[in-house]
């Protein structure tokens, strides 16, 4: 299925927006001769999975995509319902009753993958609309952590990609970041998280001689 599913995947987003947080300070060259570099590191993941209204925002997510996966599937069956048809009675049929038979099936093939794309950018935008907020919040309390405590650098030892392999755990100011997040919203951070929505396993059939077979939500 080409639409992204499950639990939100903030942990993706969030190393590159908080990669971005990760401020460096510019200081003059006699002050970096005489002041050591002051460094920092956070956990991401485990920010994010702290974070109130994050279980929330997942909930509805998972709400979302469950909706547009039922819309996918009933496309899905409906094709599903007309290559069936075709192929019970394909070899009864005259030549110009195939070809009009085979132009629906692809129409109709058609609007499903046009539909599957417009249903992937609203699961898109769903996503962002419920993890920007959350996101914002984190950043704007490493950046107050930053500036506070004179970090020349906050980097993110979760972060996909990432090169930090070991660190002084007296540099780790994840705990101060979930801390402050508490009190920046109502309710106690969920340490667990929404069950991902299972994948659906059906989709259209192989499509009978002269129609291709459109694209199954599980791809």
């Amino acid at each position: 299925m080409r639409i992204w599913s499950g639990r939100v995947r903030a942990v993706m987003a969030i190393g590159a927006l908080l990669c971005t947080a990760a401020t460096v300070v510019t200081t003059q060259a006699d002050a970096q001769a005489t002041t050591p570099v002051k460094l920092a590191y956070i956990r991401s993941q485990d920010i994010f999975a702290q974070a109130p209204g994050r279980a929330e925002a997942e909930s509805q997510f998972n709400s979302f995509v469950e909706t547009a996966r039922a819309q996918e599937k009933a496309m899905g069956d409906s094709i599903n319902g007309l290559l069936g048809d075709y192929a019970k009675s394909e070899s009864t049929l005259a030549a110009d009753v195939k070809q009009t038979r085979q132009q629906a099936i692809r129409d109709k093939q058609a609007q499903f993958q046009q539909r599957q794309q417009q249903l992937e950018q609203e699961v898109q935008k769903k996503q962002g609309e419920l993890v920007q907020p959350i996101l914002e919040r984190i950043n704007k309390i490493i950046n107050d952590l930053r500036s506070e405590n004179g970090y020349a650098m906050v980097l993110d030892a979760q972060a996909s990609g990432g090169s930090v392999v070991a660190a002084d755990k007296n540099l780790d100011i994840t705990d101060q970041v979930i801390s402050r997040l508490r009190t920046m919203a109502p309710g106690a951070p969920v340490a667990g998280g929404t069950k991902p929505a299972a994948k659906p396993t059906t989709g259209p059939t192989a499509g009978p001689s002269g129609v291709s077979r459109p694209k199954s939500p599980s791809q």
